[in-house]
């Protein structure tokens, strides 16, 4: 049977997963007690419906049965509201003490961050998701993507790259705006998502009236200025058509895949494809195409009705030499009541049918993106 001591240590091998630090060294493991049969202990959260509870707790289980615990028990708990403003403050004095560190050492957090998140060997898999033309729902394809590889486990950030048209903050049910330490940007996390948007830095309903090259800058200022820490998917919600920023985000990621959304309606796959095309054009991979508004399905009979037509989806994906990968219905979630804390207008629960489509396109995802 293990000791206080080897419980401890195995722990420190055990990461939680939004600060990217040991268990133990946040405190988030407490009431150990060793029987003769089990191990028993209190695992600590930051809020009840966290995605990564069922992946702590297994992580937990397999590090102490490997060290030789016949059986875990894993109670969990949530950290009051004081203890989680204490260990935030001190997460980001550790941070500020790094940065002092690396300018003292000549290097900046800038640079830092360019040789982590945009390093061809970082390891995230950079994934846009594009349209022809608007209005098809691909930022609502964005974000529950973004959130189903989230509950899949897999570290996840979304980049709201569609400057003029940014919605991502407002699916989401985001109200508060990122945290900026020492010219530091830490985005805020929804969901287990990491986001980041054009919706942050301007006022309410303000027109952004930019040209070009200054919404290159501003797009270059989300991978450099923000802490992203290790993200094994980075989500980007391009503009519509092939503009300045859709061309900004190809040449400044050749090795982003693509994602392409479309309806059924075949004037809608029409311009889509100019999309895929410009993404062959620059020698981008195109995982395949996303029919959204698909069809309606009746809630009492189960029917289906093609308000926009069929095939457009197949077509795209025909032309582009690519699949088809998952077909969305027209709808909208089942929404709680507006004040609820894990209310957002556009993300599916995980146990509906369309959230059970979206998981399916993460399977797909994860699977495309691991063979290459």
């Amino acid at each position: 049977m293990p000791t206080i001591e080897n419980i401890l240590e195995a722990l420190r091998q055990v990461e939680e997963p939004e600060f990217k630090h040991n268990l133990v060294k946040l405190n988030l493991v407490r009431n150990i007690r060793i029987f003769e049969d089990k191990v028993s202990l209190q695992l600590m959260l930051f809020s009840e419906d966290t995605p990564h509870r069922e992946q702590m707790i297994q992580e937990v289980e397999k590090a102490l049965k490997e060290i030789g615990a016949p059986a875990v028990e894993v109670t969990v708990d949530v950290l009051s509201d004081k203890e989680q403003e204490a260990l935030a403050a001190r997460i980001r004095e550790e941070h500020q003490q790094k940065v002092r560190a690396k300018r003292a050492a000549g290097q900046t957090p800038i640079q830092a961050e360019q040789a982590s998140l945009l390093s061809p060997d970082s390891g995230t898999v950079f994934i846009s998701v594009a349209s022809g033309k608007g209005g098809v729902g691909k930022s609502t394809v964005a974000v529950n993507l973004a959130v189903a590889l989230a509950r899949a486990g897999k570290r996840v950030g979304i980049i709201d790259a569609d400057i003029y048209g940014f919605s991502v903050p407002d699916m989401m049910g985001i109200e508060e705006r990122p945290a900026v330490v020492d010219k530091t940007i830490y985005p805020v996390e929804r969901f287990g998502v990491k986001v980041i948007s054009m919706g942050f830095f301007v006022e309410e309903n303000a027109p952004v009236i930019w040209r070009g090259p200054m919404l290159g800058k501003m797009l270059r200022n989300f991978f450099q200025e923000v802490d992203w820490g290790g993200l094994d998917f980075c989500i980007l919600d391009l503009p519509p058509g092939t503009g300045d920023v859709a061309l900004d985000v190809h040449q400044m990621l050749p090795q982003s895949k693509e994602l392409l959304v479309t309806t059924p309606h075949a004037t809608a796959a029409f311009v889509a494809a100019r999309a895929g095309a410009m993404a062959l054009h620059t020698e981008h991979e195109i995982l395949g195409v996303v029919e959204n508004m698909a069809y309606y399905q009746c809630s009492s009979c189960g029917n289906r009705d093609f308000v926009f037509g069929k095939g457009g989806g197949d077509k795209l994906a025909e032309e582009l030499q690519t699949e088809l990968l998952v077909q969305i219905p027209l709808g909208a979630p089942e929404n709680k009541d507006p004040s609820a804390p894990d209310f957002s207008p556009s993300i599916y629960g995980a146990d509906t049918s369309t959230g059970r489509l979206y998981a399916d396109l993460a399977r797909q995802v994860i699977d495309r993106t691991s063979q290459a």
